[in-house]
């Protein structure tokens, strides 16, 4: 699936209605009683019971938006708003030496940027310590730290269940502080994004998918369930196709928290990501299209020395068509296709040369 990045989309605010089922007694005035005290009693009670019900209905919401109010005290303090030259984003606290995590095309190729926090207007300072385009993380620092910067909390990814209600905090349309409430829809999904140049950007494996609105200025920001844990951090947004690539409305991806720690804790110790996890062919390529200019495999251009593709004896100009039981017909699918696979796993990779198709094992390196 392809997604493009939340800074060039219009989102609808997603909403969800809760229904609170309520008991009601059934009177019976047709009825004769034995006496008309018993008759009185009985009406008394049945009254009583329906007004027990129905005053269980605010109740209930009441204690849903009393959720709501204490997740956001909580967490929102923790999201920041992020300002390079010409692009607008959002960042979470990571710890309380004034790292933020947030999305690399947030910074792009910028190195210091303007950062806001919820609590306080004026304008701090940031310094860029690693950006890591494949998996559209970032890491950077304030320069100085302010009094009461709070570090948000990031939850088990495991433990993200379809239909949880979730929040989207972060800076939409420039307007900081904003809040938006959905569901989790849907979990380990591959995503590729739109790079905006007719190519793909990064494909991102495992995301969550919500339906809290994502809006531009929102990436970077926090995905975070009822217990004020930042479950995910707010990416892309769906495009549909055959609305001239316009905003799919409430479906919206997040990197997974689990990724997110891995890549940060990597950056803050050693000032890059030294373990991607991520599965390489150590191929460069670029899609290739039949006689009926229909996409048909990905052409190998170049092939890295001692790489997973160089030792099974692929060479540039071969055809990738396959790899495992995945087809393979444009760059893209090569690219979610070895997103669903781990470093040191072997699979089959099937390609044509000259004509001719080939099945080779192939044990795959690390991106």
């Amino acid at each position: 699936m392809t997604a493009s990045r939340t800074r060039a989309l219009r989102l609808p605010l997603a909403a969800i209605v809760c229904s609170v089922v309520l008991l009601s007694g059934c009177s019976d005035s047709g009825s004769s009683g034995s006496g008309s005290g018993d008759s009185g009693s009985s009406g008394r009670k049945k009254t009583s019971t329906t007004q027990a019900a129905q005053a269980a209905a605010p109740a209930t919401t009441n204690d849903l938006q009393s959720d709501y109010q204490k997740v956001i005290k909580g967490v929102l303090p923790s999201v920041v708003q992020i300002q390079a030259s010409s692009d607008l984003g959002s960042g979470v606290v990571y710890d309380d030496k004034g790292h933020i995590v947030t999305n690399a095309h947030v910074v792009g190729s910028e190195k210091t940027f303007k950062v806001t926090t919820a609590n306080n207007e004026n304008e701090l300072t940031a310094t860029l310590v690693y950006s890591y385009p494949e998996q559209d993380l970032a890491v950077i620092k304030l320069d100085k730290v302010p009094d009461g910067l709070r570090a948000a909390t990031f939850g088990d990814t495991s433990r993200v269940q379809v239909g949880q209600i979730v929040l989207a905090m972060g800076s939409p349309l420039g307007l900081s502080s904003s809040v938006t409430q959905g569901i989790v829809s849907a979990t380990g999904r591959t995503v590729s994004e739109s790079s905006g140049e007719g190519e793909s950007g990064a494909t991102i494996a495992n995301m969550v998918q919500t339906s809290a609105a994502i809006n531009p200025g929102n990436s970077g920001g926090a995905l975070v369930n009822l217990n004020s844990q930042v479950i995910g951090i707010p990416t892309l947004a769906a495009i549909d196709p055959s609305f001239g690539n316009s905003a799919a409305p409430g479906i919206g991806f997040a990197i997974p928290a689990s990724m997110v720690k891995k890549v940060a804790d990597q950056i803050i110790k050693d000032g890059k990501v030294t373990d991607s996890g991520r599965a390489a062919l150590g191929i460069t390529g670029r899609t290739v299209v039949d006689a009926d200019f229909q996409a048909a495999g990905v052409a190998v251009v170049d092939v890295k020395s001692g790489g997973a593709a160089d030792k099974a004896g692929i060479q540039p100009g071969d055809v990738i068509t396959q790899l495992g039981d995945t087809g393979i017909t444009t760059i893209t699918s090569l690219s979610e296709a070895l997103a669903a696979e781990k470093p040191g796993q072997k699979t089959s990779v099937t390609y044509t040369r000259g004509g001719t198709a080939k099945t080779v094992e192939v044990t795959l390196g690390e991106q």
